[in-house]
Protein backbone atom coordinates (compact mmCIF):
# COMPACT_ATOMS: atom_id res chain seq x y z
CA UNK A 1 0.00 0.00 0.00
CA UNK A 2 1.41 3.30 -0.59
CA UNK A 3 2.78 6.05 1.55
CA UNK A 4 0.44 9.22 2.10
CA UNK A 5 3.28 11.05 1.38
CA UNK A 6 3.19 9.27 -2.46
CA UNK A 7 -0.64 9.90 -2.66
CA UNK A 8 -0.50 13.46 -2.33
CA UNK A 9 2.03 15.86 -4.87
CA UNK A 10 2.15 20.10 -5.21
CA UNK A 11 3.66 20.69 -8.54
CA UNK A 12 4.77 24.75 -8.27
CA UNK A 13 3.83 26.15 -11.56
CA UNK A 14 2.12 29.48 -13.13
CA UNK A 15 -1.74 29.85 -13.52
CA UNK A 16 -1.56 28.19 -17.22
CA UNK A 17 -2.43 25.12 -18.64
CA UNK A 18 0.61 25.27 -20.95
CA UNK A 19 2.75 25.42 -17.78
CA UNK A 20 1.49 21.98 -16.14
CA UNK A 21 2.99 19.63 -18.94
CA UNK A 22 4.19 17.53 -15.87
CA UNK A 23 0.70 17.14 -14.16
CA UNK A 24 -0.11 14.34 -17.05
CA UNK A 25 2.48 11.93 -15.30
CA UNK A 26 1.57 12.99 -11.97
CA UNK A 27 -2.40 11.96 -12.25
CA UNK A 28 -3.19 8.83 -13.71
CA UNK A 29 -6.63 9.02 -15.78
CA UNK A 30 -9.72 9.21 -15.22
CA UNK A 31 -9.26 12.10 -13.53
CA UNK A 32 -10.58 15.65 -12.81
CA UNK A 33 -9.37 18.77 -12.98
CA UNK A 34 -11.05 21.30 -10.90
CA UNK A 35 -10.11 25.03 -12.12
CA UNK A 36 -11.47 28.40 -11.88
CA UNK A 37 -14.40 28.55 -14.13
CA UNK A 38 -15.81 27.16 -17.47
CA UNK A 39 -13.09 29.55 -19.41
CA UNK A 40 -9.95 27.85 -17.78
CA UNK A 41 -11.78 24.37 -17.87
CA UNK A 42 -11.31 25.12 -21.97
CA UNK A 43 -7.52 25.63 -21.78
CA UNK A 44 -7.09 22.04 -20.55
CA UNK A 45 -8.69 21.09 -24.01
CA UNK A 46 -5.94 22.50 -25.76
CA UNK A 47 -3.24 21.84 -23.46
CA UNK A 48 -3.51 18.01 -23.07
CA UNK A 49 -1.20 15.53 -24.79
CA UNK A 50 -2.44 13.69 -27.66
CA UNK A 51 -3.19 10.85 -25.48
CA UNK A 52 -5.52 12.23 -23.18
CA UNK A 53 -8.99 12.88 -24.25
CA UNK A 54 -10.48 16.50 -22.19
CA UNK A 55 -14.57 17.34 -21.48
CA UNK A 56 -14.61 20.52 -20.45
CA UNK A 57 -17.55 21.14 -18.46
CA UNK A 58 -19.02 24.46 -20.08
CA UNK A 59 -22.99 23.48 -19.92
CA UNK A 60 -24.15 21.21 -17.37
CA UNK A 61 -26.94 19.39 -19.01
CA UNK A 62 -24.81 18.62 -21.78
CA UNK A 63 -21.45 17.09 -19.85
CA UNK A 64 -24.36 14.67 -17.88
CA UNK A 65 -25.39 13.46 -21.30
CA UNK A 66 -21.81 12.70 -22.24
CA UNK A 67 -21.13 11.43 -18.87
CA UNK A 68 -23.79 8.80 -18.70
CA UNK A 69 -23.25 8.20 -22.46
CA UNK A 70 -19.48 6.78 -21.37
CA UNK A 71 -18.92 2.68 -21.90
CA UNK A 72 -17.64 1.45 -19.02
CA UNK A 73 -14.81 -0.76 -18.57
CA UNK A 74 -11.40 -0.81 -19.32
CA UNK A 75 -12.53 -1.33 -23.23
CA UNK A 76 -12.89 0.39 -25.21
CA UNK A 77 -11.66 3.24 -23.58
CA UNK A 78 -13.89 5.87 -22.89
CA UNK A 79 -14.29 8.92 -25.14
CA UNK A 80 -13.12 11.37 -22.76
CA UNK A 81 -10.47 10.29 -19.87
CA UNK A 82 -10.21 13.68 -18.36
CA UNK A 83 -13.47 15.99 -16.69
CA UNK A 84 -12.62 19.65 -16.29
CA UNK A 85 -14.70 22.25 -14.85
CA UNK A 86 -15.74 24.75 -12.21
CA UNK A 87 -16.26 23.29 -8.30
CA UNK A 88 -20.00 24.29 -8.42
CA UNK A 89 -20.51 22.21 -11.68
CA UNK A 90 -18.33 19.42 -11.04
CA UNK A 91 -20.54 19.32 -7.87
CA UNK A 92 -23.62 19.16 -9.78
CA UNK A 93 -22.52 16.44 -11.48
CA UNK A 94 -21.98 14.67 -8.75
CA UNK A 95 -25.44 15.37 -7.15
CA UNK A 96 -27.30 14.37 -10.86
CA UNK A 97 -25.26 10.87 -10.89
CA UNK A 98 -23.70 11.75 -13.83
CA UNK A 99 -20.32 11.69 -12.60
CA UNK A 100 -19.20 8.48 -10.55
CA UNK A 101 -16.57 8.54 -8.08
CA UNK A 102 -15.90 4.70 -8.67
CA UNK A 103 -14.82 5.66 -12.33
CA UNK A 104 -12.39 8.24 -11.11
CA UNK A 105 -8.25 7.58 -9.88
CA UNK A 106 -7.10 10.91 -9.30
CA UNK A 107 -7.59 14.91 -8.74
CA UNK A 108 -6.19 17.55 -9.77
CA UNK A 109 -6.53 20.95 -7.99
CA UNK A 110 -5.41 23.99 -10.67
CA UNK A 111 -4.54 26.78 -8.47
CA UNK A 112 -6.86 26.85 -5.33
CA UNK A 113 -5.09 30.43 -4.81
CA UNK A 114 -7.88 31.46 -7.51
CA UNK A 115 -10.65 28.81 -6.00
CA UNK A 116 -10.61 29.85 -2.50
CA UNK A 117 -12.47 33.31 -3.02
CA UNK A 118 -16.05 33.81 -2.66
CA UNK A 119 -19.14 31.17 -3.35
CA UNK A 120 -16.12 28.85 -4.83
CA UNK A 121 -14.77 27.62 -1.46
CA UNK A 122 -17.68 26.28 -0.12
CA UNK A 123 -18.11 24.61 -3.51
CA UNK A 124 -14.55 22.63 -3.69
CA UNK A 125 -14.70 21.98 0.16
CA UNK A 126 -18.06 20.20 -0.26
CA UNK A 127 -16.61 18.51 -3.60
CA UNK A 128 -13.13 17.47 -2.10
CA UNK A 129 -15.03 16.04 0.46
CA UNK A 130 -16.69 13.58 -1.54
CA UNK A 131 -13.35 12.76 -3.68
CA UNK A 132 -11.38 12.52 -0.53
CA UNK A 133 -10.05 9.14 -1.22
CA UNK A 134 -8.36 9.70 -4.39
CA UNK A 135 -4.85 10.68 -5.14
CA UNK A 136 -4.29 15.02 -5.26
CA UNK A 137 -1.88 16.69 -7.66
CA UNK A 138 -2.06 20.25 -6.56
CA UNK A 139 -0.94 23.22 -8.70
CA UNK A 140 -0.15 26.42 -7.38
CA UNK A 141 2.47 29.32 -7.71
CA UNK A 142 2.95 29.48 -4.25
CA UNK A 143 2.00 26.50 -1.59
CA UNK A 144 3.28 28.37 1.01
CA UNK A 145 0.49 30.41 1.21
CA UNK A 146 -2.27 27.33 1.20
CA UNK A 147 -0.68 26.16 4.22
CA UNK A 148 -3.85 25.19 5.94
CA UNK A 149 -5.95 24.44 2.82
CA UNK A 150 -3.26 21.30 1.72
CA UNK A 151 -2.74 20.29 5.62
CA UNK A 152 -6.48 19.84 5.19
CA UNK A 153 -6.79 18.22 1.57
CA UNK A 154 -3.34 17.39 0.52
CA UNK A 155 -1.80 16.42 3.97
CA UNK A 156 2.43 15.80 3.60
CA UNK A 157 2.18 16.11 -0.10
CA UNK A 158 5.43 16.39 -2.11
CA UNK A 159 6.49 18.94 -3.36
CA UNK A 160 7.53 19.47 -7.05
CA UNK A 161 9.11 22.42 -8.62
CA UNK A 162 11.25 25.57 -6.96
CA UNK A 163 9.38 27.23 -4.62
CA UNK A 164 9.38 31.51 -5.11
CA UNK A 165 10.80 32.14 -1.42
CA UNK A 166 15.00 33.02 -0.89
CA UNK A 167 17.70 31.03 0.95
CA UNK A 168 15.62 32.67 4.37
CA UNK A 169 12.16 31.65 3.06
CA UNK A 170 11.07 34.76 2.43
CA UNK A 171 8.54 35.52 -0.72
CA UNK A 172 11.10 36.47 -3.67
CA UNK A 173 10.21 40.15 -4.96
CA UNK A 174 8.74 41.43 -7.86
CA UNK A 175 11.54 41.44 -10.85
CA UNK A 176 10.40 44.46 -12.80
CA UNK A 177 7.72 46.88 -13.41
CA UNK A 178 4.92 45.93 -16.64
CA UNK A 179 1.87 46.50 -17.90
CA UNK A 180 -0.76 43.82 -18.41
CA UNK A 181 -3.88 43.60 -20.84
CA UNK A 182 -7.10 41.03 -20.05
CA UNK A 183 -7.76 39.65 -23.49
CA UNK A 184 -9.38 36.01 -23.73
CA UNK A 185 -7.33 33.91 -25.62
CA UNK A 186 -8.64 33.38 -28.42
CA UNK A 187 -8.44 37.01 -28.84
CA UNK A 188 -4.49 37.35 -28.67
CA UNK A 189 -3.71 36.69 -32.31
CA UNK A 190 -5.98 39.64 -33.14
CA UNK A 191 -5.26 41.94 -30.35
CA UNK A 192 -1.32 42.26 -31.26
CA UNK A 193 -1.74 44.77 -33.58
CA UNK A 194 -4.04 46.89 -30.91
CA UNK A 195 -0.91 46.30 -28.47
CA UNK A 196 1.86 47.86 -31.28
CA UNK A 197 -0.72 50.94 -31.92
CA UNK A 198 -0.98 51.44 -27.88
CA UNK A 199 2.96 51.43 -27.24
CA UNK A 200 4.24 52.94 -30.40
CA UNK A 201 7.34 50.52 -30.28
CA UNK A 202 9.56 50.95 -33.38
CA UNK A 203 11.66 47.32 -32.61
CA UNK A 204 8.26 45.24 -30.78
CA UNK A 205 9.32 41.91 -29.42
CA UNK A 206 6.37 39.40 -29.11
CA UNK A 207 6.98 36.24 -26.96
CA UNK A 208 4.26 33.35 -27.01
CA UNK A 209 6.34 30.79 -25.23
CA UNK A 210 9.85 29.08 -26.55
CA UNK A 211 12.84 30.13 -26.45
CA UNK A 212 13.75 34.19 -25.89
CA UNK A 213 14.93 36.79 -28.41
CA UNK A 214 17.62 37.54 -26.58
CA UNK A 215 18.77 33.28 -26.32
CA UNK A 216 18.56 33.58 -30.00
CA UNK A 217 20.54 36.92 -30.40
CA UNK A 218 17.52 39.19 -31.66
CA UNK A 219 18.93 42.85 -31.55
CA UNK A 220 17.27 45.04 -29.25
CA UNK A 221 13.75 45.81 -28.84
CA UNK A 222 12.01 48.91 -27.13
CA UNK A 223 8.83 46.72 -26.21
CA UNK A 224 8.26 43.38 -25.36
CA UNK A 225 4.77 41.43 -25.71
CA UNK A 226 3.66 38.32 -23.66
CA UNK A 227 0.91 36.59 -25.23
CA UNK A 228 1.55 33.41 -22.86
CA UNK A 229 2.32 33.39 -18.99
CA UNK A 230 5.69 33.82 -18.23
CA UNK A 231 7.67 32.14 -15.31
CA UNK A 232 9.42 34.47 -13.07
CA UNK A 233 12.87 33.35 -14.81
CA UNK A 234 11.49 33.89 -18.54
CA UNK A 235 9.79 37.62 -17.11
CA UNK A 236 13.33 38.05 -15.77
CA UNK A 237 14.91 37.62 -19.28
CA UNK A 238 12.09 39.57 -21.19
CA UNK A 239 12.16 42.53 -18.47
CA UNK A 240 15.64 42.92 -19.07
CA UNK A 241 14.49 43.17 -23.18
CA UNK A 242 12.64 46.34 -22.58
CA UNK A 243 9.38 47.26 -21.02
CA UNK A 244 7.14 44.30 -21.03
CA UNK A 245 3.16 44.43 -21.52
CA UNK A 246 1.76 40.40 -20.89
CA UNK A 247 -1.60 39.50 -22.41
CA UNK A 248 -3.44 37.60 -19.19
CA UNK A 249 -6.76 36.16 -17.77
CA UNK A 250 -8.45 38.09 -14.98
CA UNK A 251 -7.60 35.51 -12.42
CA UNK A 252 -3.43 35.62 -13.67
CA UNK A 253 -2.79 38.58 -12.57
CA UNK A 254 -3.01 37.69 -8.92
CA UNK A 255 0.18 35.88 -9.89
CA UNK A 256 1.29 38.79 -12.05
CA UNK A 257 1.88 40.64 -8.88
CA UNK A 258 4.20 38.40 -7.28
CA UNK A 259 6.24 39.16 -10.71
CA UNK A 260 5.79 42.60 -11.00
CA UNK A 261 5.26 46.12 -9.55
CA UNK A 262 3.90 47.97 -10.42
CA UNK A 263 1.84 45.89 -12.78
CA UNK A 264 -0.70 48.56 -14.63
CA UNK A 265 -3.29 47.99 -17.49
CA UNK A 266 -2.67 49.30 -20.72
CA UNK A 267 -5.27 50.75 -22.63
CA UNK A 268 -6.02 48.93 -25.97
CA UNK A 269 -7.76 51.22 -28.65
CA UNK A 270 -11.05 49.69 -29.23
CA UNK A 271 -13.62 49.93 -31.87
CA UNK A 272 -14.75 53.86 -31.13
CA UNK A 273 -10.95 55.07 -30.75
CA UNK A 274 -10.53 52.88 -34.74
CA UNK A 275 -13.88 54.71 -35.78
CA UNK A 276 -12.66 57.90 -34.77
CA UNK A 277 -9.26 57.81 -36.36
CA UNK A 278 -11.24 56.89 -39.64
CA UNK A 279 -13.36 59.60 -39.15
CA UNK A 280 -10.11 61.80 -38.88
CA UNK A 281 -8.48 60.56 -42.16
CA UNK A 282 -11.80 61.04 -44.14
CA UNK A 283 -11.60 64.38 -43.27
CA UNK A 284 -8.38 65.02 -44.04
CA UNK A 285 -8.68 63.52 -47.52
CA UNK A 286 -11.87 65.53 -48.16
CA UNK A 287 -10.05 68.94 -46.80
CA UNK A 288 -6.81 67.96 -49.32
CA UNK A 289 -9.43 67.44 -52.19
CA UNK A 290 -11.26 70.67 -51.63
CA UNK A 291 -7.48 72.49 -51.41
CA UNK A 292 -6.05 70.67 -54.39
CA UNK A 293 -8.55 70.02 -57.32
CA UNK A 294 -11.16 71.80 -58.95
CA UNK A 295 -14.94 71.04 -57.97
CA UNK A 296 -16.75 73.26 -60.20
CA UNK A 297 -18.35 71.20 -62.13
CA UNK A 298 -19.79 68.83 -58.58
CA UNK A 299 -20.66 71.99 -57.55
CA UNK A 300 -23.21 72.67 -60.82
CA UNK A 301 -24.76 69.03 -60.40
CA UNK A 302 -25.78 69.61 -56.75
CA UNK A 303 -27.33 73.20 -56.96
CA UNK A 304 -30.32 72.27 -57.38
CA UNK A 305 -30.29 70.66 -53.96
CA UNK A 306 -28.22 73.16 -52.45
CA UNK A 307 -31.87 75.28 -52.79
CA UNK A 308 -33.90 72.63 -51.41
CA UNK A 309 -31.34 71.17 -48.70
CA UNK A 310 -28.36 72.88 -46.33
CA UNK A 311 -24.97 71.87 -48.36
CA UNK A 312 -23.93 69.98 -45.06
CA UNK A 313 -26.93 67.79 -45.62
CA UNK A 314 -26.07 67.40 -48.55
CA UNK A 315 -22.55 66.29 -48.00
CA UNK A 316 -23.92 63.92 -45.42
CA UNK A 317 -26.27 62.44 -47.52
CA UNK A 318 -23.27 61.64 -50.29
CA UNK A 319 -21.39 60.24 -47.53
CA UNK A 320 -23.95 57.60 -46.57
CA UNK A 321 -24.31 56.68 -50.40
CA UNK A 322 -20.84 56.30 -50.56
CA UNK A 323 -20.93 53.62 -47.29
CA UNK A 324 -23.51 52.14 -49.63
CA UNK A 325 -21.89 50.78 -52.98
CA UNK A 326 -25.45 49.74 -54.31
CA UNK A 327 -27.52 52.38 -53.71
CA UNK A 328 -25.51 54.31 -56.34
CA UNK A 329 -24.41 51.85 -58.83
CA UNK A 330 -25.01 48.12 -59.65
CA UNK A 331 -23.96 45.34 -57.02
CA UNK A 332 -20.62 44.25 -56.79
CA UNK A 333 -19.74 41.21 -57.67
CA UNK A 334 -18.25 38.19 -55.66
CA UNK A 335 -14.56 37.65 -55.92
CA UNK A 336 -12.33 35.91 -54.23
CA UNK A 337 -11.92 36.64 -50.38
CA UNK A 338 -8.88 38.77 -49.71
CA UNK A 339 -6.28 36.87 -48.19
CA UNK A 340 -8.11 33.49 -48.57
CA UNK A 341 -10.04 32.05 -45.62
CA UNK A 342 -9.30 30.78 -42.12
CA UNK A 343 -11.19 27.42 -40.70
CA UNK A 344 -12.58 28.02 -36.80
CA UNK A 345 -13.25 25.50 -34.21
CA UNK A 346 -16.61 25.36 -33.02
CA UNK A 347 -17.40 23.04 -30.25
CA UNK A 348 -21.09 21.64 -31.43
CA UNK A 349 -21.43 18.66 -34.32
CA UNK A 350 -23.50 15.74 -35.43
CA UNK A 351 -23.87 14.38 -31.55
CA UNK A 352 -25.84 17.83 -30.82
CA UNK A 353 -28.02 17.28 -34.10
CA UNK A 354 -26.64 20.88 -35.67
CA UNK A 355 -26.13 21.05 -39.38
CA UNK A 356 -24.00 22.99 -41.81
CA UNK A 357 -27.50 25.74 -41.67
CA UNK A 358 -27.58 25.72 -38.34
CA UNK A 359 -23.86 27.38 -38.15
CA UNK A 360 -24.42 29.20 -41.16
CA UNK A 361 -27.62 30.55 -39.05
CA UNK A 362 -26.16 31.47 -36.20
CA UNK A 363 -23.09 33.62 -38.33
CA UNK A 364 -25.69 35.47 -40.27
CA UNK A 365 -28.30 36.54 -37.37
CA UNK A 366 -26.38 36.08 -33.84
CA UNK A 367 -22.83 37.63 -35.25
CA UNK A 368 -23.89 39.61 -38.36
CA UNK A 369 -21.49 38.08 -41.05
CA UNK A 370 -22.44 38.33 -44.73
CA UNK A 371 -23.64 34.98 -46.41
CA UNK A 372 -20.64 35.44 -48.63
CA UNK A 373 -17.66 35.85 -45.73
CA UNK A 374 -18.27 31.87 -44.96
CA UNK A 375 -16.69 29.34 -46.79
CA UNK A 376 -16.86 25.48 -47.01
CA UNK A 377 -18.63 24.21 -43.27
CA UNK A 378 -17.61 20.36 -42.12
CA UNK A 379 -19.66 18.94 -39.26
CA UNK A 380 -17.89 16.27 -37.57
CA UNK A 381 -19.21 14.08 -35.08
CA UNK A 382 -18.85 16.27 -31.71
CA UNK A 383 -17.39 19.65 -33.09
CA UNK A 384 -17.19 21.55 -36.62
CA UNK A 385 -14.62 23.51 -38.56
CA UNK A 386 -15.96 26.93 -40.68
CA UNK A 387 -14.38 28.22 -43.26
CA UNK A 388 -14.67 32.31 -42.78
CA UNK A 389 -12.90 34.82 -44.34
CA UNK A 390 -9.42 35.97 -43.46
CA UNK A 391 -10.82 39.58 -42.42
CA UNK A 392 -13.95 38.55 -40.39
CA UNK A 393 -12.39 35.65 -38.18
CA UNK A 394 -12.33 37.75 -35.39
CA UNK A 395 -15.60 39.18 -35.56
CA UNK A 396 -16.78 35.70 -36.17
CA UNK A 397 -15.11 34.24 -32.78
CA UNK A 398 -15.81 37.23 -31.03
CA UNK A 399 -19.68 37.12 -31.73
CA UNK A 400 -20.06 33.68 -31.14
CA UNK A 401 -18.14 33.48 -27.71
CA UNK A 402 -19.16 36.87 -26.29
CA UNK A 403 -22.89 36.66 -27.29
CA UNK A 404 -23.99 34.04 -25.54
CA UNK A 405 -24.94 32.04 -28.88
CA UNK A 406 -26.45 28.64 -28.50
CA UNK A 407 -27.22 25.64 -31.46
CA UNK A 408 -29.34 23.34 -30.74
CA UNK A 409 -29.56 24.33 -26.84
CA UNK A 410 -25.39 23.87 -26.53
CA UNK A 411 -23.70 27.08 -25.77
CA UNK A 412 -21.31 27.83 -28.52
CA UNK A 413 -17.27 28.32 -27.92
CA UNK A 414 -15.11 28.93 -31.15
CA UNK A 415 -11.46 28.96 -31.66
CA UNK A 416 -9.13 28.98 -34.41
CA UNK A 417 -8.88 25.71 -35.45
CA UNK A 418 -5.50 23.80 -34.64
CA UNK A 419 -4.65 21.24 -37.54
CA UNK A 420 -5.06 17.93 -36.77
Amino acid sequence: MKSERSRHTVLVTPPAAEHAGEVWALAPSPTVIICADPDAALEWVTAAPADRRVHAVTSLSYSAAVLRNQPSGASPPPPHDVLAGAPQDLAALLTRAALKLDTIRSVVLAWPELLLAGEQAAALDTLLAELRDLPRVVLSWNPAALGDFLERHARRAEVVGALPVDADGRPLPPVAPARYVVVPRFRRPFAVSDWRDAVQARFPYVWSGGAIGREQGVGPCDAVLCTRLPTREEFRTLAAMGPVTVFASGGQLLYLRTLAAPLVPLPLPGAADRAQDRAEALRTQVAALLETRNVDAELMMLAPLFQRFEPAEVAAALLKLNHQPSAVGPPPQPGPAPGGRTKIFVNVGKKDGAAAKDLVGALIREVGLDKGAIGKIEVRETFSVVEVTAGEVARAIRGLMGGGVTIRGRRVQARLDRER
